[in-house]
């Protein structure tokens, strides 16, 4: 229905704005519950059990992660009187509320919940829950100061790390975007403390990326590796495009993906962390060799039974075409 689509999509940005616009650690809560209460429905509308098992395990950890939220920062109110995002003070909460945001984006050790869940679901829903809900947590990180430094680069370190061991084996794709995701977030957590505005510039290209990646996926009609290599007669031109995309979201250099990794690595080493750079840049080429694979099952080999291949890119829809257009070429092209 039109109407309640309407309804949950404008609930979802409302959700997201007043997080955005709280100052009040209550007010950041609201926004964060109205915000999942939102895409829940959207999670659950294809009535398949995997869905409602998908959407049941994204109910759980985000309610989870919402009342930790709710409690720390209840705690930092009882400890010092202040309700303020900007003026957490208190180590204890601090910590805590840093972990339960860690829990709703999915960082590793927090992190087994997202790639199930992206699983279950639809590929315009994964897309949804792949950047926007990652949003209001990451304006709530972006804003607490004095986090100890060492939680937010384990966090990011392990993110990394558990995001190029854990796609290695996958033959799903939406679970290799899934631990792609868990690894662009490391990323962006390990320089969060010394330069907030290089984690914006990580996060809009991580959006750019992943929007594309889905969109070929989706036009693609496939969710998984062996479905890959009959793309060739789905969608030729945008096949010979697609290893572009997955390897600027490994971050090869002629490609947008390698700005905001390069940026990062060049900062770690200002602040003296060459061997957390070096370990954060062997951890890319572990994502590298999944996001190859994947361009070498659509690209480089042929389907068996070619001559049943059927051609929908002819009657594709604009709806879908153009957003896919503007996103790969800026995949491709932003560096």
């Amino acid at each position: 229905n039109p109407y309640i689509l309407a309804t949950l999509l404008f609930g979802l940005g409302l959700g997201t704005t007043i997080t955005f616009a709280s100052s009040h650690w209550l007010l950041a809560w609201m926004g964060l519950e109205i915000n999942t209460l939102a895409i829940i429905p959207l999670m659950a509308q294809h009535h398949h059990p995997r869905a409602v098992e998908a959407t049941t395990k994204y109910f759980l950890t985000q309610a989870t992660a919402a009342a930790m939220l709710l409690f720390a920062s209840t705690t930092n109110a009882w400890l010092t009187g202040q309700w303020d995002i900007q003026q957490m003070s208190h180590p204890f909460p601090l910590t805590l509320i840093t972990l339960a945001l860690a829990f709703k984006i999915g960082l590793a050790p927090m992190h087994t919940w997202l790639p199930e869940v992206l699983q279950g679901l639809d590929l315009t829903t994964g897309l949804v829950l792949s950047t926007w809900q990652k949003l209001a947590p990451f304006a709530l990180l972006l804003q607490i100061q004095n986090v100890n430094p060492t939680i937010l680069v384990t966090l990011g370190l392990a993110s990394t790390l558990v995001g190029g061991w854990g796609g290695l084996n996958q033959t799903q794709l939406r679970k290799v975007l899934a631990y792609s995701s868990i690894a662009h977030l490391g990323w962006m957590i390990l320089i969060l403390q010394y330069s907030p505005s290089l984690t914006l510039l990580a996060l809009l290209t991580y959006f750019v990326m992943t929007f594309s990646t889905f969109l070929v996926f989706k036009l693609n009609k496939s969710t998984s590796i062996n479905a890959l290599a009959i793309s060739w007669t789905k969608a030729p031109i945008l096949t010979s495009l697609t290893p572009l995309v997955l390897l600027s979201l490994g971050g090869l250099p002629p490609l947008t993906g390698f700005m905001p990794k390069w940026l990062i690595l060049q900062e770690l080493a200002k602040q003296d962390l060459a061997p957390l750079a070096t370990l954060a840049a062997l951890s890319a080429l572990l994502s590298l060799y999944f996001y190859l694979r994947i361009s070498y099952a659509m690209t480089l080999t042929m389907s068996p039974n070619n001559l049943t291949g059927v051609t929908p890119w002819r009657f594709s829809s604009p709806q879908l075409t153009l957003p896919l257009a503007i996103a790969t070429t800026a995949t491709i092209s932003l560096l």
